[in-house]
């Protein structure tokens, strides 16, 4: 198909003074975050409400998904200061909602789930109060791993199964469509008073009657909050974009998504999952 992007997925860059400034914090702080890493198309306008997605545990991931930008390689041993320097800098952006997300780290004997787990009470004891959303990786399935982050209770606990089961193998290798879903259903009978949420991108080669299984799939497992959005290739190296979904066909994914009786639905050809979270958090 067509490479040229349609008039709905043309964005005009903010202007002004926040976005560098905010690069220049994350940047004295020592920290990553996947709005840079992963080629966020809504970094300049994040960066321009002077917010951002953490990403902890380094800028190497040990999968990869052949969706994503950030890049595959040897990771770099866990740094016990950075859950501090995230409190930091999230108090220093006078953040209320922090999202912290991470690499996959399955050279980690619990995945990095005591760096989540160090980074939450980091931002509580900085800043009591403030709302933490953590966007994990699925730990290979340790349960462990899943109970510890659930038991520091973010008040979001986000996983993305990403696509539908029929392409799994193309686009997320490594990762397991029944796991993921497992994650979320062991986070909610665990903690019932955690929202889990979960992401899901289109123009992959899905159809509209896959997603719409995948949707009652995450209810079925009391997802609350779902996101979805229009996938975007990084690079020529990343998997092609088989279509661009409409504006209308994604307010139609939006209310099915409110009718199956999850309690917030974002969908958008610019929605992504940590995509004005606190906003969404805010409306529950």
């Amino acid at each position: 198909m067509s490479s040229r992007f349609p008039e709905w997925l043309k964005k005009k860059l903010p202007a002004g003074g926040d976005i560098q400034a905010v690069r220049r914090l994350i940047g004295d702080y020592g920290l990553n975050t996947v709005c840079k890493s992963a080629a966020c198309p809504n970094l300049g306008e994040c960066f321009a409400r002077k917010t951002a997605t953490f990403m902890i545990l380094g800028d190497k991931c040990t999968r990869g998904c052949r969706f994503c930008a950030v890049e595959k390689g040897h990771p770099s041993t866990p740094d016990p200061a950075e859950p501090v320097r995230v409190a930091e800098a999230a108090a220093a952006l006078g953040l209320k909602h922090v999202v912290v997300t991470s690499v996959t780290r399955d050279d980690l004997p619990d995945g990095g789930a005591s760096q989540f787990v160090a980074t939450i009470r980091a931002v509580r004891e900085k800043q009591p109060g403030t709302a933490v959303e953590v966007l994990t990786p699925d730990f290979g399935g340790r349960i462990r791993s899943i109970d510890a982050v659930a038991a520091a209770h973010p008040e979001v606990y986000n996983h993305n199964l990403e696509t539908v089961p029929r392409l799994y193998r193309r686009v997320r290798p490594g990762a397991g469509y029944r796991r993921s879903l497992a994650l979320l259903e062991r986070v909610k009978k665990r903690e019932p008073g955690i929202m889990t949420k979960s992401g899901l991108m289109v123009g992959l080669g899905e159809d509209m009657g896959e997603i719409r299984r995948v949707m009652a799939d995450l209810r079925s497992v009391g997802c609350d909050i779902i996101t979805v959005g229009q996938y975007l290739r990084p690079s020529h190296r990343h998997l092609e974009v088989r279509e661009f979904v409409t504006p209308e066909a994604f307010e139609e994914l939006r209310r099915a998504a409110l009718e199956m009786g999850f309690k917030q639905a974002v969908c958008g050809p610019f929605v992504r999952s940590s995509y004005r979270a606190g906003e969404v958090q805010g409306r529950m």
